[in-house]
């Protein structure tokens, strides 16, 4: 019987944490494709109608790139994880600093309670940052060095 590390790639054993982000990145997508259609802040200004779809679509397609990479193991995918949530976490603390609860209130149709959606959104930066630790530790799990996510050429 081979050793683990003898098998070849798409033969060893799925480390758990390698499954576990593969399931938050279908999660995230999953989301975001649910959202479509729906308004979405980008960077203090909130996005509605077209532009949102647009934005939605885009954001949807970076999901599936970013979960078919985990899948697949890709070493690219480790980079852009990295680059996508730094940009979630700058997304977020720029509209939290930018957009006007009145805004939100618009476009939600209710209050928004201003300590609520402090705390919400620095929660999101922390787990996001927390996140983007751990990947950021287990680079060796990202063992397909092909910048294909189907091919090995």
């Amino acid at each position: 019987m081979l050793a683990t590390d003898q098998l070849p790639e798409d033969e060893q054993a799925r480390p758990q944490a390698l499954i576990m982000l593969t399931g938050l990145y279908l999660f995230l997508l999953l989301v975001s494709i649910g959202s479509y259609g729906q308004p979405i802040a980008l960077f203090g200004l909130m996005l509605e109608d077209t532009a949102a779809r647009i934005f939605i679509a885009a954001n949807s397609l970076c999901c599936l790139y970013l979960f078919l990479g985990l899948w697949q193991r890709q070493l690219l995918t480790w980079y852009l994880l990295l680059s996508y949530n730094l940009f979630e976490i700058a997304n977020t603390l720029v509209t939290l600093v930018w957009l006007p609860r009145q805004e939100l209130e618009r476009v939600q149709g209710a209050p928004v309670d201003q300590l609520s959606l402090v705390i919400t959104n620095l929660a999101t930066v922390a787990a996001i940052a927390w996140v983007s630790h751990l990947i950021y530790r287990r680079r060796e799990l990202f063992t397909n060095r092909s910048p294909y996510l189907f091919f090995n050429g």
